[in-house]
């Protein structure tokens, strides 16, 4: 099975209009039920109609045993499990911290989701009305088709000319330009934090429309959250970080690979093995 599903045709564009940067906060990303249903009686029962669950677990774990965090991630097709299944899986898997969507050309879109094992990721694609057609297990540091779309259909970044009221803007694109050209797979990442660097509202308009929305939105969730956008502009997101009151306390830009902020860590695969592992002899044993 390959991650994915979707590689753009020649010449597409990206029909995704995400929200510019500074904008407000994202709407809330619908993800995986609350594991709750395996502590009740009717779990038993659940679970000895499902064998092919009982036989996926385990399998999971032992690739959160191997995974690396720069390796490419194990997929594990639910798209023709039933719906009993499916919601045992959900109960299994739980409701992780971080959620986002990718919209793809031709009105494709897909729905990604962190279950409670941290680099174990749920995956689902829908067409243009709605209807699901893939959905699958990922275990990896962030989902591949996030990779993809975020790569996908980047356009080059140039400054254009100069607002009138811009400060700053002008050589900020020119070095965001630079960078985001010579970036490399695990090149360390380039910050700009925009508290440091006085922008006009000018300069932020102007910013925003040259780099351009991307196709990838993803939200993490803690005592506060972090929204974090991909742009047109190849290997330049947007990362924001609001407190819990839903105020913005750092507002940055990203130039590098995806934001470790919403990225599994090689520790997070061995941790979540062994809370996998737990639940399955807890529950299916």
């Amino acid at each position: 099975m390959k991650a994915g599903f979707w590689v753009a045709p020649e010449g597409a564009e990206q029909a995704m209009s995400v929200m510019p940067i500074g904008a407000d906060p994202l709407e809330e990303i619908p993800s995986a039920r609350k594991l709750s249903l395996l502590a009740t009686g009717g779990a038993e029962e659940l679970i000895r109609a499902c064998p092919r669950v009982r036989k996926l677990l385990p399998e999971i774990v032992a690739a959160l045993e191997t995974q690396q965090e720069n390796t490419p991630g194990r997929l594990f097709d639910l798209t023709e499990f039933s719906v009993d299944e499916i919601l045992l899986v959900e109960q299994v898997i739980g409701q992780g911290e971080v959620a986002g969507v990718v919209s793809l050309p031709d009105g494709v879109g897909a729905q990604i989701a962190e279950s409670v094992m941290a680099g174990l990721w749920r995956v689902r694609f829908t067409d243009t009305d709605g209807k699901l057609f893939a959905d699958y297990l990922e275990v990896s540091s962030l989902p591949e088709i996030v990779r993809r779309a975020a790569m996908n259909n980047c356009r080059p970044l140039t400054p254009g000319e100069a607002p009138k009221g811009a400060m700053n803007v002008m050589p900020l694109l020119s070095e965001i330009a630079a960078r985001s050209e010579a970036h490399h797979a695990g090149a360390p990442t380039h910050t700009v934090t925009f508290s440091l660097l006085p922008m006009s509202p000018e300069d932020m308009s102007h910013l925003q429309e040259r780099l351009g929305s991307g196709a990838v939105r993803l939200v993490s969730k803690g005592y506060g959250s972090c929204r974090i956008l991909s742009t047109s502009t190849k290997n330049v997101w947007s990362v924001q970080f609001f407190n819990a009151m839903d105020e913005i306390i750092l507002d940055t830009l990203e130039i590098g690979d995806a934001p470790a902020a919403a990225r599994a860590a090689e520790d997070d695969f061995r941790d979540s093995a062994r809370r996998l592992r737990e639940i399955e002899e807890a529950y299916f044993a």
